[in-house]
């Protein structure tokens, strides 16, 4: 039976099969602002499973394209609990599934501090039992920089290096909002910590972390944490 993951994000959609053992094959991406380009990309099988993020609109028309794919097709929802993880939200639907499917995968025994940075940039604290210590959601660096722009159209929204003081514009709105997240994920860090009694591991994910990486501390980077979640979905709850 042929399977296929799918996440559905605000900029672009993901996917990948299931391959032997459950595990991921190669994964592709695609931006949905050409709606007919991302839509004919869709792949073809037997088996659909679906997270998506994304505005109504854009997950109405993915799953009308997957319909006429594949024969079954299983929307994921954030749920209380599953496999090792518990997470801390009373009401589930106030949890993004990106990121009850991020801490999912990262659910290994280990503590984590899961990082995602996409349009958001989110924090989940994770214990080594499974049991989520809750979160933080905060703008991601390029959506501070877009909506200064907005404000002040001479301000651009590009460009520019991460230094610790600037000696021009771009590189000074650089270092101002990708130095917002550092210091964001440096005090979750901390506070994950003292929480946990231990420092957790750092997983980092999430299209626009490349330009935070090189200032964190040593992490595990996961590009495909969303895609990993659900292949340990599938694994749980259909296989």
């Amino acid at each position: 039976m042929t399977t296929w993951l799918l996440d559905l994000g605000n900029t672009r959609l993901k996917y990948a099969p299931l391959v032997a053992d459950g595990q991921l094959g190669a994964v592709h991406a695609v931006a949905h602002d050409d709606a007919e380009a991302w839509l004919a990309a869709l792949p073809e099988g037997e088996v659909a499973c679906i997270a998506s993020v994304a505005s109504p609109a854009r997950r109405v028309a993915l799953l009308d394209a997957l319909c006429a794919r594949f024969q079954r097709l299983h929307r994921v929802h954030t749920e209380p609990a599953l496999g090792p993880l518990r997470i801390a939200y009373a009401n589930p639907a106030h949890l993004g599934v990106d990121r009850f499917l991020a801490m999912l995968a990262a659910a290994d025994g280990r503590a984590a501090l899961v990082l995602g940075v996409g349009t958001a940039l989110t924090l989940d604290v994770l214990g080594a039992d499974g049991r989520h210590g809750g979160g933080r959601i905060a703008p991601s660096p390029e959506v501070m920089r877009e909506a200064l722009h907005a404000r002040a159209a001479q301000l651009p929204a590009r460009g520019g290096d991460y230094t610790e003081f600037a000696d021009d514009t771009a590189p000074a709105l650089a270092s101002g909002c990708e130095g917002a997240a550092l210091a964001l994920i440096e005090r979750s860090l901390r506070h994950a910590t003292t929480l946990l009694g231990q420092v957790p591991r750092l997983c980092v994910h999430g299209g626009g972390a490349q330009a935070l990486r090189p200032h964190l501390p040593v992490h595990d980077w996961v590009p495909d944490a969303v895609l990993q979640g659900l292949a340990r979905w599938h694994a749980l709850r259909i296989a």
